[in-house]
């Protein structure tokens, strides 16, 4: 119970954090600000971060949280690659409505100068471990080739989605991050399907969407 109390207390400030931060922006954010919205202490702060710089790396789990948050829908894709796509086209939509483009940015370029920890490759997130389940069973089923391992498949959809954020952030969101993935997201997907499966693939939940970007 206490570590579900304490996971809970670093979620909620990490969650009022990036809410500021959209808001407001960072730099106009305070600790001060992010323990008031959060309503915890400044010993909670401060025993899960360091200051405020310490929660760019902790967008990670925001992103966690959200993808959990999908799994308990009760009107999930059947199929393990629609399922993919519905999570990454909601994932998307989060970013694009809550997240700064300009943090988003930040976050990427510590996690390629850092030294320490990449939160983003730590394969111990519920990302991954979600990831790793989803593929697991789509080999089971027959849905994911299994000339893959389930690692490979896994790492190369997360480095796929990693990419589009990365080109989202370098267009300085000139065009709709989740729009966009759902045109590029099944074509990628596409080539993990089984081949027994490729006449089912037209009726998969994910289709491509016309483009709407001008």
């Amino acid at each position: 119970m206490a570590k579900k109390n304490a996971r809970n207390t670093k979620a909620r400030i990490v969650n009022a954090a990036w809410k500021l931060f959209y808001e407001q922006g960072y730099e106009e954010t305070t600790v001060e600000d992010i323990i008031f919205e959060s309503e915890t202490s400044k010993g909670s702060f401060y025993h899960y971060f360091d200051g405020k710089d310490a929660l760019l790396s902790s967008l990670s789990v925001l992103f966690d949280e959200r993808y959990e948050e999908l799994m308990q829908r009760a009107d999930l894709p059947e199929d393990s690659l629609a399922l993919l796509q519905y999570l990454n086209r909601n994932l998307f939509e989060t970013i694009e409505n809550t997240v700064s483009i300009d943090l988003l940015s930040r976050l990427f370029s510590s996690q390629l100068v850092t030294r320490g920890e990449k939160h983003l490759l730590d394969r111990r997130r519920t990302y991954y471990k979600l990831l790793r389940r989803i593929v697991t069973e789509g080999q089971e089923k027959g849905e994911i080739r299994s000339d893959f391992t389930v690692s490979e498949v896994t790492r190369a959809y997360a480095m796929f989605e990693r990419g589009l954020m990365y080109d989202w952030c370098l267009g300085g969101g000139e065009y709709s991050l989740p729009n966009y993935a759902a045109r590029m997201m099944p074509l990628f997907l596409r080539s993990f399907r089984a081949e027994k499966n490729d006449r089912a693939e037209n009726r998969a939940e994910y289709r491509l969407v016309p483009n709407t970007d001008k």
